[in-house]
């Protein structure tokens, strides 16, 4: 098996690109056949997500999935969650929650503490909750796409992962987002009533508004901050 702490001495495997899913679902099987419940997927329900939640449910109908719910975030998207549960119901989503209620937050850190220390407040209400979904488990998906922004563009398949030291499987890195726009519509799947409002990239309701730059998907989020990244593929 693949470890992190193996990374170095294990050979890793290829995997075409060149059908259907442009190697997602030959990704997906592998990794699954790898960790088998060894592995999860966090996901945040944006658009990448509808889509690897439907590749997963074929290949592990009752794979876990992770949401990090901060407390932040839109009703949209909680709508969404409700959604996903009704088509996969054999999936197991875990409401993952940080350990500082929104209160017990303001009253160590200050009062909305994504405006004036965005980083820590992902930290608290991101990092550490992942990290802590993955003490003891060798491997995560997530659905970084190549194209999504430069900090993003030399993302493989299979990563070693040191913030987290895991093993982080990328199944959607040769996806546009035309690609993923026309996987939903044709199998008509459900995905949050926010990005036809002009918000591509969703995460918490204080830190994301409609993209200011059409060409940049990510240029609605933590506008005003010099700030790109919530802390979860930064090592």
């Amino acid at each position: 098996m693949l470890t992190y702490q193996t990374w170095e001495t294990e050979e890793k495997p290829s995997f075409p690109h060149d059908n259907e899913t442009k190697g997602a679902l030959d990704v997906l099987a592998w990794a699954y056949r790898q960790y088998e419940n060894n592995i999860v997927y966090a996901c945040s329900f944006g658009i990448e997500g509808i889509v690897l939640i439907d590749l997963i449910s074929q290949v592990k109908p009752d794979a876990e999935i992770v949401f990090l719910d901060t407390g932040l975030h839109f009703r949209e998207t909680y709508e969404t969650i409700e959604k996903v549960k009704e088509k996969y119901p054999s999936l197991r989503i875990v409401m993952k929650q940080p350990s500082l209620s929104l209160d017990e937050q303001a009253k160590q850190f200050g009062d909305e503490l994504w405006k004036h220390h965005p980083n820590k407040c992902c930290e608290l209400r991101k990092v550490i909750p992942l990290r802590e979904v993955l003490t003891g488990v060798t491997a995560w998906i997530s659905g970084l796409r190549r194209e999504q922004s430069p900090t993003r563009s030399h993302v493989q398949y299979i990563n070693k992962d040191d913030k987290f030291q895991s093993i982080k499987i990328c199944p959607l890195i040769h996806w546009t987002w035309k690609d993923v726009w026309n996987y939903v519509y044709k199998y008509e799947l459900p995905y949050n009533v926010l990005h036809d409002q002009g918000y591509p990239s969703i995460g918490c309701a204080p830190c994301t508004a409609p993209a200011l730059d059409p060409n940049d998907l990510r240029s609605g989020r933590w506008v005003g901050h010099k700030k790109t990244e919530c802390g979860l593929h930064i090592s």
